[in-house]
């Protein structure tokens, strides 16, 4: 059973749960536990507001619907998609979870969020690899824009006869150590270590010709061109509970925030207009839905915008390649033809197509997949947009009321004095210009590009103080081999600290660099690598502060 809010009774129980938490290690609670209408408990406390924080703090911390999603009666569907989230798929033709491939990133959910968290560092790649979150950057030097002959999620894995886009066999993990301007040295001799990845993945990797586009064209990059065009960098997957907390801020909050910072620090100005103090860029969707524009506020690179056409609706479509209703194609390469017409070429491939696809079409409910011309029938299978839906619309319902009925686990230790000194110092030193601590949610109407889903549909967090200390603006640190573009939307700290016990990877940062707090700031003080970081000068007041000081902001970010 699932811990959950059942009034005043849970709050007790939260209270005594934080105060013998084995891995708080400062003072006790400072209230007494008795009466739970009576404890004063601080706002903090209540991380995702009255309907979005659970007492939980073990290890099904991650885990926990929401009171909005009890409020809505959706406990037996939130548990339903739950489950879809946390078994593979595989290629069979009936049953809950088939359809994986053709070819795809991960056969499950949990690859890349274990826990229901971040994903966890790694020395190598692997599409099977538990704890996994990596997920492949391949891209253009000259433009930023990603490859064309590959997914914009790169596949390393396919289902016979179909060979992998990517030989992940051939992919190759470094970690290198950096020297910052400071000889990662505090003055008061304390040492710290940086790390960063270097990925590398050659020509020969490669199913299809490597292609860019450049000035409109499809420019193919020979093996001779490859390395002095093409560039290859790790995205690490985040938690995904309070993700639906986040998608009740309004668009004008978000928009505004934005505005407040616009005079003090450069955007980025693919998605910002600097001068006229709005937006250049919104997310929208005409290919399956209806078109509307709206603020981006989700992944990395804040390439997409509501939640029910988020980073997680997509990913159950393309990380698995499994189709539903609203998606009856292959998630392939992204000019949609170079994968198909180098699997129709292919003689493996073309001897075990007749046997996969009467396995997957024994009916031959599509003749155009069955004329026996092996080349034309593979490339018109691959590129079809008129495939069978392996997830029903109500499975992915289901999933979609787990993805936005996750709780965010209440903060711990906010009545210590450790916490308050070291919440002091992370405004003071001005961390909490970007990690912006609360903000407050609108009437949360839910808003579905794809109109498939209404208010009556999921649950709903409407006029709550949320604590998840982000902007949702995108800065830039300038790390040596920084994320694509240079541009990250600041992660959410909330809940980090119960990774451990949680199961998630602990490490921070877009690609696990950092593994522990110290270094995570410290890479926040970047000047040697194109430009000076947006945060260079907190980092710079963090270094003028005491060890006690430094431990303090270092257990309050661990406690939030």
């Amino acid at each position: 059973m699932k811990l959950k809010y059942n009034h005043y009774l849970c709050l007790l129980l939260g209270a005594m749960a934080i105060a013998s938490c084995s891995d708080d290690t400062s003072d006790a609670l400072s209230w007494e536990i008795g009466d739970g209408s009576k404890i004063d408990y601080p706002e903090d406390y209540f991380t995702g507001g009255q309907l979005g924080t659970t007492t939980n703090n073990s290890s099904t911390a991650y885990k926990q619907p929401s009171q909005a999603v009890e409020n809505a009666g959706m406990v037996t569907a939130f548990n339903e998609g739950e489950y879809l989230f946390e078994k593979d798929f595989n290629t069979n033709t009936t049953g809950a979870f088939r359809g994986l491939g053709p070819v795809y990133v991960r056969p499950g959910c949990n690859y890349c969020h274990p826990g229901y968290g971040h994903g966890a560092r790694q020395n190598a790649y692997s599409a099977t690899q538990e704890r996994n979150g990596y997920l492949l950057v391949i891209y253009d030097k000259q433009t930023n824009a990603y490859i064309r002959s590959v997914a914009g999620m790169p596949q390393t894995a396919a289902v016979k006869p179909f060979k992998a886009p990517i030989d992940e066999s051939q992919i190759q993990i470094a970690w290198k150590h950096y020297t910052d301007e400071w000889g990662n040295k505090f003055d008061d001799g304390e040492t710290y270590d940086l790390t960063y990845p270097d990925v590398t993945i050659p020509a020969s990797a490669y199913y299809a010709p490597v292609y860019v586009q450049r000035n409109g064209k499809d420019v193919e990059i020979t093996p001779a061109e490859y390395d002095d065009n093409i560039a290859i960098r790790l995205e690490s997957t985040i938690g995904i509970y309070g993700t639906g907390l986040l998608d009740a801020i309004t668009d004008e909050d978000i928009t505004a925030q934005w505005q407040a910072e616009s005079p003090y620090v450069t955007l980025n100005p693919a998605m910002w207009d600097q001068a006229a103090n709005t937006w250049k860029s919104y997310y929208s969707n005409s290919l399956q839905g209806d078109g509307t524009k709206y603020v981006r506020r989700f992944t990395y690179a804040m390439s997409r915008g509501p939640v029910l056409d988020g980073a997680g609706a997509n990913a159950i479509w393309n990380i698995t390649n499994v189709t539903r209703p609203d998606r009856r194609y292959h998630y392939l390469d992204l000019a949609g033809k170079y994968y198909a017409e180098k699997s129709s070429q292919d003689p493996e491939v073309q001897a075990g197509f007749t046997e996969y696809i009467n396995r997957i079409d024994p009916e031959k409910k599509h003749p155009e997949w069955h004329t026996g011309d092996l080349a034309s029938d593979i490339k018109t299978y691959l590129t079809s947009k008129k495939l069978d839906a392996e997830m029903t619309q109500e499975q992915y319902k289901n999933l979609m009321i787990w993805h936005r009925g996750l709780a965010v686990p209440a903060a711990r230790n906010t009545t210590t004095e450790d916490f308050k000194a070291g919440k002091a110092l992370f405004s003071q030193i001005g961390c909490a210009n970007c990690h912006r601590p609360s903000w407050t949610t609108g009437s949360d109407e839910i808003r579905d590009p794809n109109r498939l889903f209404s208010n009556a549909d999921m649950p709903r967090y409407p006029y709550q103080k949320i604590w998840p200390y982000t902007d949702m603006v995108q800065h830039r640190l300038f790390m040596k081999n920084d994320i694509r573009t240079g541009w990250c939307r600041t992660t959410p700290l909330w809940g980090r600290g119960l990774a451990s016990k949680c199961g998630s990877g602990t490490e921070r940062l877009h690609d696990c660099r950092a593994r522990n707090v110290i270094e995570a700031i410290m890479w926040h003080g970047c000047t040697a690598e194109g430009g000076k970081s947006d945060a260079y000068e907190c980092v710079k007041k963090f270094r003028a502060l005491s060890k006690t000081q430094r431990d303090q902001i270092v257990f309050f970010i661990e406690s939030v």
